[in-house]
C-alpha cells in the first residue's frame, strides 16, 4: 500500500477475498449462454471470446513469472542482485485485479458501446490505427502522467505502492492502486475506443494490442535482459522505442511506457540503463557455494515451487480442491517433466558469504517407491553431484527421498563410485537427529519409538541411551533390530505395547492404529522426511526435523514444501552449515558426524530450534 493512501486505493471485491472472481461470473455465464442458443448475426463471437482472452492473459502473465524466476535463480543476465522477500509478494498476489477490471469494461464495453458488438476476425484499417495512436498520443499521455505520479503528492498517495518493489518481477507492472488502473485504463481505451468509434475494431486487433501491453509490461519489469546486444546494433533506432532495462532504484527517469522516445527529448532517460544493460548481459548463470537437491512430491507440487504459483509458492504446501480443476495443465506438467527428464534450478539464495541453491529431480515420491525407478532417479542425482563438481560447488545436500537406504544407501553409493570428490556430499542427518533430541522436554525420562528403522532413528536411539532416556517399541521385531545394532541392555530399550510415555519419536510406517492408540495429550514429534498425517486434535504434532533461519539470510520468498515461512528442513541447513565451518569430509552413507558438534554450530550461525505450539494439533 501507498505510504499516505488517498481514494480510490482499494479495489471494490477486496473484501470478497479470493471469491472476487464472482464479480466476473455474471458475464462469463452470459457470453456462453448467449454464444449457445443464438445463431446467425445474434451469436457475437467476440463477447464470448472475452472471458477465455482473460484465461489466456492470467497464462501469459503466469508464463513471465516462471520465466522471470527461473532466470534470475540461475543468474545469467539479473539487472539487480537484491532478493524477494515475502512482504513483496503479498503485496503483489492480487496481480489478477487488473485482468478482473478490465475484462468487466470490455463486457460493459461489447453490450454498451456503438461499434463493439460483432466485431470481424480482422481488419487491417484498425489494427494499423491501433498503433499508430498508441506510439502517439498513448505513450505522449502516459509520460506526463507517469511524471505526474512522481510529484510527492500524487506519489505517497498512489504511485509509492507500485515503487515499494525495488526488486520487480513482470507482474509488478501491474501493481497499482485502483484509482492508478482507471487512469492507466482511459489512456489504453483511446485506441480501443477509436476502433470502436470508426467502426474498425477487429477480435484480433483488441487481443494483439492488449497482449502487446501485457508482453512489454512484463519484459519491461522482469529482473533480467531478454533483448539481446545485437538487436540493438543492427536496429539502433529501436532504442527509441524499447526500453533495454527497466529498474526501480532511481525514481526520477524512465517515464515513458514502452518507447522511450519522450525521455530521450525530455533529459529524463537514466543515463546508466545502457550501462546497466551491457553489464547485466554479461552476467552469467551463477555457480552455487552450496547445492540443495530436492524433488517434486505430488503432481500438484509443480505449482507450490517457486517457479509456479507465486501464491500458493508462499504458503506452506496443502491440497487444495481448487487444484482439481488444473488437472489438465497438471497432468501435461508431468508429461513434460517425463519428457525433459532432467534436473531443474528451483531457487537460489545468499547467506554471509556463500551463494545457495536448490535443484529439482523431475521424479515424483510414488516414482521413488518403484524399484525399476532406482537406476534413473540415481543417474539424475549422480549428474547433478558431478555437475557441481565441474562448478566448484562445495558442499551438496540430500533433501526428501534423494537419500534413501534402498536408493542409494544415504548417498554412499555416490562417494564409494567417485572417491576423489572434491564436493562434499551431506545426507544432514546428524543435525536432523540433533534436532530431534532437542526437541524432546528436558525431564522424559521415556520416549516411544515407532515407525521404520531408518539411519536417524538408530541414531536417535543410540543418543537417548547415552542420556539414560528409555527408548520403549511397541513391536517384537523392533525391539529386536535395536538392541542388536545398539548391543543395548533391556534396561535401555524395552519392549512395551501399553507404553504411557506421551513422548512419540515416529517415522513412516507408524499405523493408524498406533496413532490412535497412542495416550491423550502424546506429543508426536516425526523423524521422517515427511509429516505425520494429524488424526488426533488432543494430541501435539511437531513438525519434520526443521529450524528457523536468520534474518541474514536472503532471497527467501517461498515455503519448503510444508514448512512455514522462514523455516528450512534440517538436511537443507546441514549442507549450509558444512560450507560454513568448511569440513572437509563427507557426510552421507552409514556415517554420522558429531552430532553435538553439529548442533552448536548450526546455533553459532544463527538458526534457531523451532516452538511447539500451546495447543494441541498445532505447531
Amino acid at each position: 500500500m501507498a505510504s499516505n493512501p488517498g481514494i480510490l486505493t482499494e479495489w471494490p471485491w477486496t473484501p470478497l477475498g479470493n471469491f472476487k472472481y464472482v464479480v466476473v461470473a455474471p458475464w462469463a455465464i452470459h457470453s456462453i449462454y448467449s454464444f449457445i442458443v443464438n445463431d446467425g448475426e445474434d451469436r457475437d463471437l467476440s463477447y464470448f471470446l472475452i472471458f477465455p482472452f482473460m484465461l489466456f492473459r492470467m497464462l501469459h502473465n503466469q508464463l513471465w513469472i516462471s520465466l522471470n524466476r527461473y532466470k534470475t535463480s540461475k543468474g545469467s543476465g539479473r539487472i539487480i542482485d537484491k532478493g524477494l522477500e515475502f512482504e513483496q509478494v503479498d503485496r503483489e498476489r492480487n496481480w489478477d485485479d487488473q485482468i478482473i477490471f478490465n475484462g468487466l469494461l470490455f463486457f460493459l464495453g461489447s453490450r454498451h458501446v456503438s461499434g463493439g458488438r460483432n466485431l470481424p476476425m480482422w481488419r487491417g484499417d484498425g489494427f494499423v490505427i491501433t498503433f499508430l495512436l498508441h506510439a502517439g498520443p498513448v505513450e505522449f499521455l502516459y509520460y506526463w502522467l507517469h511524471r505526474a505520479l512522481h510529484h510527492h503528492y500524487l506519489y505517497s498517495r498512489y504511485h509509492s505502492h507500485h515503487h515499494s518493489s525495488i526488486v520487480t518481477e513482470p507482474i509488478t507492472s501491474v501493481i497499482h492502486p485502483f484509482g492508478e488502473h482507471i487512469a492507466y485504463f482511459l489512456l489504453f481505451a483511446i485506441p480501443l475506443y477509436t476502433m470502436a468509434l470508426t467502426g474498425t475494431g477487429s477480435i484480433i486487433s483488441y487481443a494483439v494490442y492488449v497482449t502487446y501491453i501485457d508482453l512489454m509490461n512484463n519484459m519491461g519489469h522482469c529482473n533480467f535482459e531478454l533483448i539481446p546486444n545485437w538487436i540493438f546494433s543492427l536496429f539502433p533506432p529501436l532504442k527509441y522505442f524499447m526500453y533495454h532495462s527497466l529498474h526501480h532504484t532511481l525514481f526520477r527517469t524512465n517515464y515513458c511506457l514502452f518507447m522511450p522516445l519522450y525521455d530521450y527529448m525530455y533529459g529524463t532517460m537514466e543515463k546508466t540503463s545502457d550501462e546497466l544493460y551491457e553489464s547485466s548481459l554479461k552476467r552469467n548463470d551463477e555457480a552455487p557455494d552450496v547445492l540443495h537437491l530436492t524433488h517434486l512430491t505430488t503432481p500438484d507440487s509443480i505449482y507450490q515451487l517457486p517457479l509456479g504459483f507465486a501464491s500458493l509458492a508462499s504458503e506452506p504446501h496443502t491440497s487444495t480442491w481448487y487444484m482439481w480443476l488444473m488437472w489438465p495443465v497438471t497432468f501435461w506438467s508431468m508429461m513434460l517433466t517425463w519428457i525433459y527428464g532432467r534436473t531443474f534450478v528451483v531457487e537460489r539464495q545468499r547467506f554471509d558469504k556463500l551463494k545457495l541453491q536448490t535443484w529439482a529431480i523431475p521424479k515424483y515420491n510414488l516414482q521413488y517407491f518403484l524399484p525399476w525407478q532406482n537406476e534413473a532417479i540415481n543417474s539424475l542425482i549422480e549428474e547433478a553431484i558431478l555437475k557441481a563438481e565441474e562448478k566448484g560447488v562445495k558442499v551438496v545436500s540430500l533433501g526428501l527421498l534423494n537419500q534413501g537406504e534402498e536408493l542409494n544407501r544415504y548417498g554412499g553409493l555416490y562417494t564409494r563410485r567417485y572417491p576423489q570428490l572434491k564436493v562434499k556430499v551431506v545426507d544432514g542427518s546428524s543435525l536432523a537427529v540433533a534436532v530431534i533430541l532437542n526437541s524432546i522436554p528436558k525431564e522424559t525420562t521415556q520416549v516411544v519409538l515407532r515407525g521404520n528403522l531408518t539411519k536417524v532413528a538408530y541414531a536417535i536411539a543410540f543418543s537417548l541411551s547415552q542420556r539414560g532416556i528409555e527408548v520403549a517399541t511397541l513391536y517384537k521385531d523392533e525391539y529386536l533390530k535395536l538392541t542388536k545394532s545398539l548391543s543395548a541392555t533391556k534396561s535401555e530399550v524395552v519392549l512395551a505395547k501399553g507404553s504411557a510415555s506421551k513422548i512419540w519419536l515416529v517415522g513412516d510406517g507408524l499405523s493408524k492404529e498406533d496413532q490412535l492408540n497412542a495416550p491423550k495429550g502424546t506429543m508426536f514429534v516425526p523423524f521422517s522426511q515427511f509429516p505425520l498425517k494429524k488424526l488426533r486434535r488432543d494430541c501435539f504434532y511437531h513438525c519434520t526435523p526443521a529450524m528457523k533461519i536468520p534474518k541474514s539470510l536472503e532471497n527467501v520468498y517461498s515455503c519448503e514444501n510444508w514448512l512455514p515461512r522462514r523455516v528450512m528442513s534440517a538436511w537443507r541447513i546441514a549442507g549450509i552449515v558444512h560450507a560454513l565451518e568448511g569440513w572437509n569430509e563427507h557426510e552421507c552413507g552409514y556415517a554420522m558426524s558429531d552430532i553435538d558438534k553439529v548442533w552448536e554450530a548450526t546455533l553459532r550461525h544463527g538458526f534457531q530450534p523451532l516452538i511447539l505450539n500451546a495447543s494441541p494439533n498445532k505447531y
